[in-house]
């Protein structure tokens, strides 16, 4: 690990104006590439106290040996020079792109003397004309099928081609008219470059023209009484129709607009792009990003759009690119990106209308791209065991952890406090064990007292039913909701992913949960850390390893360590901690809304005439729950959103006669449960 010091460039060195830099190791291999409006304040800061830079910061200037940098002269040139070099060096440090050259596109070789249409992927070559990109090469072949008919261009290989020429006879395609078989002279190499070009003016969205055109020539081939070509053209109408409706109108007809949409979390962002031209969906195209360095949102779509446009000129850019969030500052993205198409390009973020709605569409499409590669990338079983194995030695314990409990606090404003706990075994969750707990003995924003308690609550049944049987108790496949504990509240059934149907006892109880895990996992720091070991310690248990994932900077915290523990970015350990912490805070966050869900109806207000599902809802949104309504006076009724006063005046009396009676409490329609208040 090197010091910066060692190798900090002196104040007085590093110029005041716009450049891009590079942070090498100590074999020369660059690890870092960046750009910065002034070089000075930007190098500066990452030569600072090393507690002060991000874990992911810290570990690349450790890394590093030497830094050098090129000065330029607007912030324009310094994209597109960091683009370049991390093209050429592949930094480590740097975003990492994958899957970015595996899309095919349907190209349209205009540099050859007979123009070929054929799938094509990898880098682009000069003189081909692109289409797409396509999710899969059979959508390509399945629209070219269709275009032949009108458009018969050449589709074959140069070997085909050269043979049929040698024998004077074309292939298969030629005698069911679906190429013009230029290479038996039954067209010209004039008349077959016309094909291709009007097969990609129509590619590129100018179909409307073609369809009039044939539509003319098939009511004056009617008229001539040609009723076998009319019938042909007819045809080839229904064709350019049926492989137009493969692209759906989501803009207006003149629309060409790329749009781009990111999908993120603390350790990896999905990407996803849909080409739109002529107002119509032509093609799509997405990656999944690590996130290596501290980026946000905005530095991520501009390294897509580096990624994306870094090779393609002129028309190739649409006029306008729609992305979620804008980098700061976005001029010298827009002005790169003017300078490659040659033209202005608006860049912007959609706030309504149609074009929010795709934005909307194409971040769903990220989304389900993004939990596709989770989830395939934890069901693998060389990604999970190598996990483990480097849990086990970030965190110094005598053997991998099969099977990991997360503990996760979740409240509203101090309210409503509830905990869950989820289950991993083998890398993988268990949802028949997850647990969910409420917190009654105190109301208020206290964390770590609800960790403790929480962890109490759990390894005192563990401890109880070890002691009643006397030996270590498997749990069953599906097995339900703890004893109840006589110093706390009963926990909540587990959810409907762990549906309360395992085996029971004699007493008509599920069977009891009791056995431990190797690795506790709490979602915090330092204080929910120390909380949870020392609801351990006051038990006696000592032989259940605990550790805290933060949030915020992705630090895994030791009950006696002063420093966090740091896991590479790229860590499959680092990667399960996150996922098992994510899934702990979704449980218990599930759990707390759910609760107070169950406030949406209540018995008085049902009462109440007049006021109908959408007041009572609103009524309970604004107050919060029950209690605080039925301490409501008029006038602060009033001030709900639909309810004037003589509605005001009648709840408050229906509320009151309702307190007063005890009658009528909050109860849940779907299950006839009480809701108690707060």
């Amino acid at each position: 690990m090197a010091d910066p010091s060692s190798y900090r460039p002196r104040p007085g060195q590093i110029p005041d104006s716009p450049g891009v830099y590079r942070f090498r190791d100590e074999h020369q291999r660059v690890i870092y590439v960046g750009k910065a409006k002034s070089l000075r304040p930007r190098l500066s800061s990452y030569f600072q106290d090393l507690s002060n830079l991000h874990p992911r910061t810290r570990t690349m200037v450790t890394t590093a040996a030497s830094v050098d940098w090129t000065v330029v002269s607007t912030e324009v040139e310094a994209l597109q020079l960091e683009y370049t070099w991390i093209k050429e060096f592949d930094p480590r440090f740097n975003v990492k792109y994958r899957d970015d050259k595996s899309y095919p596109y349907l190209a349209v070789t205009m540099n050859e003397e007979f123009p070929r249409a054929q799938v094509m992927r990898g880098a682009k070559r000069k003189g081909v004309r692109y289409f797409g990109p396509y999710g899969h090469a059979w959508a390509i072949r399945e629209t070219v099928d269709l275009l032949l008919r009108v458009f018969p261009v050449r589709t074959c290989s140069a070997g085909v081609f050269k043979r049929s020429a040698q024998i004077g006879r074309p292939c298969l395609l030629g005698y069911i008219g679906k190429c013009s078989a230029p290479c038996v002279g039954r067209v010209s190499a004039e008349e077959h470059r016309e094909l291709a070009e009007e097969f990609c003016d129509f590619m590129a969205g100018r179909t409307t023209a073609h369809l009039r055109r044939l539509e003319k020539e098939m009511q004056r081939a009617a008229e001539d009484l040609e009723y076998e070509r009319a019938a042909r053209l007819r045809d080839d109408i229904q064709a350019l129709r049926r492989a137009m409706e493969k692209n759906a109108v989501v803009l207006g007809d003149a629309t060409d607009a790329d749009v781009v949409a990111l999908a993120e979390d603390e350790l990896e962002a999905a990407v996803q792009i849909f080409h739109v031209r002529g107002g119509r969906i032509r093609g799509q195209r997405g990656w999944v990003t690590d996130k290596v360095e501290a980026i946000g949102t905005g530095e991520l779509v501009e390294h897509a759009l580096q990624q994306l446009y870094g090779e393609e000129r002129g028309e190739a850019i649409p006029r306008e690119v729609l992305v979620p969030a804008l980098p700061d500052p976005a001029e010298p993205l827009t002005e790169w990106l003017t300078g490659l198409r040659g033209a202005r390009v608006d860049l912007r973020v959609p706030q309504r209308g149609d074009k929010r709605d795709l934005m909307d569409t194409v971040r769903r499409n990220a989304e389900q791209t993004l939990n596709l590669h989770k989830t395939k990338r934890a069901s693998d079983l060389t990604t999970r065991s190598r996990a483990l194995e480097e849990i086990a030695e970030a965190l110094d314990l005598d053997s991998v952890p099969l099977r990991i409990e997360c503990f996760d606090v979740s409240h509203l404003q101090g309210e409503d406090v509830v905990a869950s706990m989820v289950v991993f075994e083998d890398g993988l969750p268990r949802k028949s064990e997850y647990r969910r707990f409420q917190i009654r003995s105190f109301e208020g924003q206290d964390d770590v007292r609800a960790m403790n308690e929480v962890v109490g609550r759990r390894f005192r049944r563990y401890l109880r039913e070890k002691q009643r049987t006397g030996e270590w108790v498997e749990p069953e496949p599906d097995a339900a909701q703890d004893a109840e504990e006589p110093d706390a509240a009963p926990d909540a059934a587990p959810d409907a992913e762990a549906a309360d149907a395992g085996p029971r006892g004699t007493d008509g109880r599920p069977k009891r949960f009791a056995y431990p895990p190797q690795l506790l996992v709490v979602d915090g720091g330092r204080p929910q850390v120390a909380a949870a070991r020392a609801a351990l310690d006051e038990l006696g248990i000592d032989d259940v390893a605990v550790c805290g994932l933060a949030k915020r900077l992705e630090e895994v915290w030791l009950p006696d360590d002063p420093d966090p523990v740091v896991l590479p970015r790229t860590s499959e350990g680092l990667y399960m901690l996150q996922r098992v912490r994510d899934e702990a805070h979704r449980f218990a966050l599930r759990y707390q809304r759910g609760k107070r869900a169950k406030a949406l109806r209540s018995g008085p207000l049902d009462a109440v005439p007049g006021l109908g599902e959408t007041r009572r809802q609103a009524l309970i949104k604004h107050f919060g729950s029950v209690k605080r309504l039925r301490a409501a006076t008029v006038e602060e009724l009033c001030e709900v959103p639909g309810i004037g006063r003589r509605t005001a005046e009648t709840v408050a009396a229906a509320l009151a006669g309702a307190a007063a009676t005890g009658s009528a409490p909050a109860v849940n329609t779907a299950t006839g449960e009480i809701i108690e208040d707060d």
